[in-house]
């Protein structure tokens, strides 16, 4: 799994603050990882953040916390839409593609 260099994540420094602020209140135990545009060449400013939740102790079982994270994020000063999905809830084929590049936000 080619975990990336968390510098790879494309998010100014106040955002980045917000966010692991929310993910620490929500999902303390959680593990969350970016994958998509915003950890590669391809992003531009606009964006969306995408962020998938593991639960660490149990792959398979639903994390909880990922609706009043969502909610907070709507709420939150960052200004760009933030994607949550939950790992357990994704398809093997999914789990393949973000294996292909990713960077651990919290974990």
């Amino acid at each position: 799994m080619p975990k990336l260099d968390p510098s790879a994540l494309h998010l100014p420094a106040r955002y980045r603050q917000i966010l692991l602020a929310l993910l620490r209140q929500h999902l303390p135990q959680a593990e969350v990882w970016a994958y998509g545009n915003r950890i590669t060449d391809d992003y531009y400013e606009a964006s969306d953040l995408d962020l998938v939740v593991r639960n660490p102790s149990d792959l398979s079982q639903a994390s909880d916390g990922i609706l009043d994270l969502q909610e907070a994020l709507v709420e939150s000063d960052i200004p760009i839409l933030v994607q949550v999905v939950d790992w357990a809830r994704l398809p093997g084929s999914f789990h393949a593609e973000i294996e292909i590049g990713y960077v651990v936000v919290l974990g």
